[in-house]
């Protein structure tokens, strides 16, 4: 695979991207506090590349951040994106040829995001696929209408349509900017492995979406903040779609250097069915959309 490198401004604590180990868990309350007014940005370079076996705690980990306490097991799932490193990059911090790559140890950040498909419906015998899907109706049961549960049921269970996982996850703080190489670069892998008779032609895509909301007050509407921004745009072109929140499975109202209003926050996930054939032309409105921003 070809790698994309792109520099982009991202915050950053510490020198070190959020880590959402044990180590968050038992500082959160005390990072809470500690917040400050103000942005603070250092211009760091990323890169995306085949995803390799050493990848496997740093792709579980993003993983982790999108199914927070889910049983789903995510050891298997990592696998299977190492295991397709055809298709899909994972994101690393890249370096001049000069600077220094004896750095060993073991905390060592190497992955800052994934970008990948995963083909679900010729992989129901993994049980990640399985649990997943579980996941899926226990939450479409609960708080989705009874048509949406049709739609996802079709698209799922139907044994008519091809279903892939899209991922689309890194760490908070790493602007959108990053997702336009990487998602270009996936949509050309798709196609290559397409015509070599590989399984990826899809009906729909399916993408868990995370976002924060702030309850309205009076005429004061709900504030909804995406955790990926470009992700509001696969909202407005899905198929089907439902909400469940994740409150109970976190510890924190969002992960990072944030203000203290912040902790009102309440973490939810959106379920999306997208129509494959509609990805290309959201790449394209959100490459759009961050050369825009850029020039301007």
């Amino acid at each position: 695979m070809t790698s994309k490198r792109v520099k982009v401004e991202a915050e950053e604590e510490d020198d070190q991207p959020v880590d959402t180990k044990s180590e968050s868990d038992n500082s959160s309350e005390e990072e809470n506090e500690e917040a400050v007014d103000g942005d603070e940005g250092i211009v760091v370079d990323f890169e995306g590349r085949i995803p390799i076996d050493s990848d496997l705690d740093g792709i579980k980990q993003m993983l982790g951040q999108l199914f927070v306490k889910a049983h789903v097991d995510l050891t298997e799932l990592a696998r299977v994106i190492i295991g397709q490193n055809y298709v899909g990059s994972v994101l690393q911090q890249s370096f001049n040829e000069d600077e220094d790559e004896d750095d060993d140890e073991d905390d060592t950040v190497s992955v800052f995001g994934v970008t990948t498909v995963i083909n679900l419906s010729n992989k129901q015998d993994l049980a990640s696929v399985r649990q997943l899907q579980k996941l899926i109706f226990e939450k479409a049961e609960k708080y989705a209408t009874e048509l949406v549960v049709q739609q996802f049921r079709e698209a799922l269970e139907s044994g008519t349509k091809t279903v892939g996982l899209l991922v689309n996850e890194r760490f908070i703080n790493i602007p959108a900017a990053v997702f336009v190489p990487l998602s270009e670069n996936l949509l050309k892998e798709m196609e290559r492995a397409r015509t070599k008779g590989m399984p990826y032609n899809f009906d729909y895509y399916l993408m868990f979406v995370k976002y924060y909301q702030q309850a309205g007050s009076g005429d004061t509407p709900a504030e909804v903040i995406y955790t990926n921004d470009e992700e509001e745009y696969f909202i407005k072109e899905s198929y089907a779609s439902f909400d469940y929140s994740v409150q109970k499975e976190t510890t924190t109202a969002l992960a990072g250097q944030w203000q203290k209003k912040d902790e009102e926050l309440q973490p939810f996930r959106k379920v999306l069915l997208v129509e494959a054939s509609k990805l290309p032309d959201i790449v394209a409105t959100i490459k759009n959309l961050v050369s825009s921003a850029i020039k301007g």
